[in-house]
């Protein structure tokens, strides 16, 4: 008995490794499914009512797919473009930087101290700095480059929509189908509410950040926006990176410390209102996932995918927690990766 655990759990962890660099050696095909099943369950709502009102099939995929690739492929040229130009402009706020932390010093009656704590900023190296920037954005913003793919996926998933329920009744008895379409009826619809409800709270915290930095007439206001809603999809850590690095770039650009302060203070008074008031009421209870699970997630997923990979770390096992849920023999894996 106990040589049969042994082997078991070998056998496991052999299973996660094999598995592990397939999907990282098959990234180029891997990635785009994995943003196709994504997009699914974000349109299929959409599907759903534009067949209600009487609109063929084909037709009301068209007209989603045109629409999803028209406004996705402008955001992508517009976000890329602004992120190239903000990469190029940085070394000319080299000047600004310095003159930043020379305010801070006096402020904080430390420019007359021989011992600057800022002297690093002096010998950083600018083009270095810029280069790591435009590498970055490479990575974020490649899957603009899978669109193809990721929509030729779209497509078969859209229009194999409503037609697991009838294979169903046709591959077993009445009463077992009846059992097996219930959950996955369960399954779809929960896995919908998810991505829909993180996409849109995502999309207010974006709209929000790019409203404000626009107030405070901080350039890049679109990019650090959009920078904002991809972030927002790891907990926590996500919106914490995106409130400082915004928070920075608008003293950096602003030349001044008291507005950047203001608006890291209202950027962190509505994410604690988006994480701890408006996000958890519209999810309701059981779709909390362990921070355990959420940190081994986006070790995980980022070693196989990257930057990109990080970014679907949290939804995936989110995904992975709704259908264990959803099956009796999976429901303690559940119980172990909720909150």
């Amino acid at each position: 008995m106990e040589n049969n655990k042994i082997l078991a759990i070998t056998s496991g962890v052999v299973l996660v490794v094999i598995t592990g660099l397939i999907l990282r050696l098959a990234r180029p095909v891997f990635f785009p499914f994995f943003l196709a099943i994504f997009f699914y369950f974000i349109l299929s709502p959409t599907l759903d009512f534009l067949m209600r009102l009487k609109i063929p099939k084909p037709i009301a995929i068209f007209i989603i797919i045109a629409i999803a690739f028209c406004g996705l492929y402008l955001l992508g040229i517009l976000i890329y473009a602004s992120g190239k130009e903000f990469a190029a402009s940085f070394p000319q706020y080299g000047e600004q930087i310095n003159s930043l932390f020379s305010s801070i010093l006096e402020k904080m009656g430390l420019s007359r101290v021989s011992w600057d704590p800022w002297a690093w900023s002096k010998s950083l190296d600018v083009n270095k700095v810029t280069s790591l920037v435009v590498g970055s954005l490479d990575k974020i913003f490649s899957f603009f480059s899978d669109f193809a793919l990721i929509f030729v996926f779209l497509v078969f998933m859209l229009s194999g929509r409503g037609k697991l329920t009838g294979k169903v009744d046709k591959a077993f008895h009445p009463g077992r189908a009846k059992k097996i379409n219930q959950i996955l009826e369960n399954i779809d619809s929960q896995i919908q509410k998810y991505l829909i409800i993180k996409t849109g709270v995502s999309l207010i915290a974006g709209i929000f950040t790019a409203a404000l930095l626009f107030a405070f007439g901080v350039h890049y206001a679109i990019l650090f926006g959009f920078l904002t809603f991809v972030l927002n999809y790891i907990p926590s850590v996500g919106s914490i990176v995106a409130i400082l690095l915004t928070a920075l770039a608008a003293a950096i650009q602003l030349g001044s410390f008291w507005p950047a302060l203001w608006i890291l203070l209202i950027l962190i008074i509505f994410d604690s209102f988006l994480g701890s008031f408006l996000e958890p009421k519209l999810m309701g209870q059981g779709l909390g996932l362990s921070p355990l699970v959420v940190l081994f997630s986006l070790i995980f997923w980022g070693w196989l995918w990257g930057i990109p990979g990080m970014i679907l770390a949290v939804p995936l096992m989110a995904v992975i927690k709704i259908i264990c849920s959803n099956i009796p023999s999976l429901q303690s894996v559940a119980e172990i990766m909720s909150n």
